[in-house]
């Protein structure tokens, strides 16, 4: 293997795996990894062909700021471009965006500015306006506009649909893809009219999206609904689309999506993200009513390492209703980590306030259960051990025991929902037993989350 220059030298050329596990009826399903970038996304060629095509146009100067508004992949392939050369690099980007994409593109140093996801395209906060709104205020700022540059497509046309067709031999009868800013499946759409008009382009959207409703019969509904995978789904047709050799689409739910690239991963060993799982489970859904046997490529639009506080996390999974729970019809319904399963987060009486706190750190808890053996002895949060240490922090040396507060107020597993008011009213966690046994925690998100989960 050659010596590379460059990090931006690895953009594109990624491996393609066929899959050996999945259940693909007739038809030989191929995963393309662009999850293999150095950017972890297929957005990577993207935010090299636009840099540099507005380089070579003279559009950029030495030290020019970019702005753009992103779901996340997109920034991150520009972070990195805007890095290796020496740009600054504005992002504004939805408030669904995972943290760990956000932490990301800190990292690289991008600039990251949040804004809603719950408007639409018009609506002064909205990604996108906001982001043209911000390049105009900064003197010479570049204004990427990955929904109607050109060169967006650019990249797929003269680069990934050469790139697939080479490596599968010339011989692929449908492709898979996700439409975001649209540039994959316009890019796409060029490249295989020429090269290979037989390959079907096939569509996945997340339900909420108008695209596939678009595609399938023709109507461009004005009004979206909500989804959580990120980066694929629209509200509107960017400037850029061409939808025109674009004949089927398939809707995929959120859980279809989050369980699918959960499948990928326990019998692919292949770690996608969220988009990923919207492409996979439309592709199995295509491959399941062939008759005949094809030759199918899917993207692994990204790596999933931006998603295992999301949908790799199964209190997250539970959390937001996509993962099933036994249900009970006492207030065991609303504990999300039961100390029966050991998943409740506990800590020993003779244990020291420093593990404590260390503990509290690591699982982002605010309070701790004091178990001794299997009995419940006392709860200890953030307040205790504060006003423990405070003025002596060499008592952080001390035992649990010592801050932890031993007289508490618990809820028997059998009473109603509305007991858990007053609890929180005072500022306190519930604590819910069966008879002597301790059954779990409950908190304010806790509740919240029932809630909501029984209106969807």
């Amino acid at each position: 293997m050659p010596i590379h220059a460059s990090v931006l030298d690895l953009i594109g050329q990624t491996p393609i795996v066929k899959a050996q596990r999945l259940d693909t009826g007739v038809c030989e399903l191929f995963l393309k990894l662009e999850s293999a970038n150095p950017g972890g996304s297929i957005k990577d060629r993207i935010g090299l062909s636009m840099i540099e095509a507005a380089e070579k146009r003279g559009d950029l100067k030495p030290g020019a700021t970019l702005v753009e508004g992103t779901a996340g992949n997109t920034g991150l392939g520009l972070a990195l471009v805007a890095q290796q050369k020496g740009y600054k690099l504005v992002l504004v980007v939805p408030d669904k965006m995972s943290r760990e994409k956000i932490f990301n593109l800190k990292a690289m140093g991008a600039e990251v500015r949040l804004t809603r996801s719950d408007v639409a395209k018009g609506h002064p906060e909205y990604y996108q306006d906001l982001a043209k709104t911000i390049a105009d205020q900064i003197p010479g700022a570049y204004f990427i506009n990955q929904f109607g540059n050109p060169d967006n497509p650019a990249a797929h046309e003269f680069g990934t649909g050469p790139e697939i067709l080479e490596q599968m031999g010339g011989d692929l009868d449908a492709i898979v893809f996700g439409c975001g800013s649209s540039g994959t499946m316009t890019g796409l759409s060029r490249a295989f009219s020429t090269l290979s008009p037989k390959t079907e382009l096939v569509l996945a959207d997340p339900v909420g999206s108008i695209l596939a409703e678009y595609i399938n019969d023709g109507v461009l509904n004005d009004k979206s609904g909500s989804w959580l995978v990120e980066g694929i789904g629209e509200d509107f047709l960017p400037s850029i689309s061409d939808f025109s050799r674009v004949k089927k689409a398939y809707a995929i739910t959120d859980a279809e999506s989050f369980h699918t690239a959960r499948e990928l991963l326990g019998k692919e060993g292949i770690l996608g993200g969220s988009s990923t799982g919207t492409l996979l489970a439309a592709a199995l859904k295509y491959c399941k009513e062939q008759t005949t046997p094809k030759r199918v490529l899917v993207l692994v639009c990204d790596t999933g390492n931006k998603y295992l506080s999301k949908m790799y996390n199964d209190y997250w999974m539970l959390d937001n209703g996509f993962l099933e729970r036994p249900q009970h019809g006492d207030l065991r319904d609303l504990i999300l980590r039961p100390y029966g399963q050991r998943d409740t987060v506990v800590i020993g009486p003779n244990d020291l306030l420093t593990t404590a706190y260390q503990r509290m750190k690591l699982y982002d808890v605010s309070q701790l259960p004091v178990v001794d053996g299997d009995t419940l002895v006392g709860i200890v949060d953030e307040s205790d051990v504060l006003l423990h240490v405070y003025g002596d922090e060499s008592r952080f040396r001390d035992t649990v025991s010592t801050a932890m507060v031993s007289k508490l107020d618990r809820l028997d597993v059998k009473s109603p929902i509305e007991a858990l008011l007053p609890v929180f009213d005072r500022g306190q966690v519930a604590i819910i037993m069966d008879g002597d046994t301790f059954l779990g925690l409950i908190t304010r998100i806790d509740l919240l989350n029932y809630l909501r989960r029984r209106v969807q």
